[in-house]
């Protein structure tokens, strides 16, 4: 799935042109601290977005430990400083704000954790082109599959490209700086 969004997702394209979709786009969802927080609160700096959920058992807490190690490799400069990530839950009905504070907790104060109801993440899911579905499992629980890409994000908001988070943490700290 991963491979075929690199694919697909050309970096700096967005938009305007035969074959080209664009990714990214207005949202407005609540923070782990109950706040509101849209893509307009955003501007300004390039940030990541990671579709995930608190129960997941292994890709989410990696991929979210590569975060908080490329952000703790940028230092803590002006633009450093200025870096967010977005951990944007895909099962609203578990990953409450404070369920999301909780999870978090463990993870680069950086990462913002984002919740809402189902129609706001749906709508969030499907402007990143995302893909996230329920799986119900035999003990009557579920689990989540879902987009597994971490979407690097320009100041204006535009999509740079797929992020490559399985670099060294200093490499991918001087690729986000890179954009500021």
């Amino acid at each position: 799935m991963a491979a075929a969004a690199i694919i697909t997702f050309a970096p700096g394209r967005q938009g305007g042109g035969s074959g080209t979709a664009s990714v990214g786009g207005p949202f407005t969802l609540t923070t782990q601290d109950g706040k509101p927080l849209s893509d307009a609160d955003l501007k300004g700096s390039p940030f990541l977005v990671f579709f995930g959920f608190t129960h997941c058992p292994d890709i989410c807490p990696t991929k979210l430990f590569e975060i908080s190690e490329a952000l703790r490799a940028a230092g803590e400069g002006d633009k450093a400083k200025k870096l967010k990530a977005l951990f944007i839950t895909v099962d609203p009905e578990r990953d409450t704000p404070e369920t999301m504070k909780s999870y978090l907790g463990s993870f680069d104060s950086r990462i913002i954790g984002l919740s809402g109801d189902r129609p706001a993440i749906d709508a969030a899911i499907k402007a990143y082109r995302a893909y996230a579905k329920k799986v119900p499992l035999k003990d009557g629980d579920y689990t989540m599959d879902h987009t597994a890409l971490v979407y690097l994000m320009g100041k204006d908001g535009s999509f740079i490209g797929a992020f490559n988070i399985e670099q060294t943490p200093a490499q991918a700290a001087a690729e986000w700086l890179r954009h500021s």
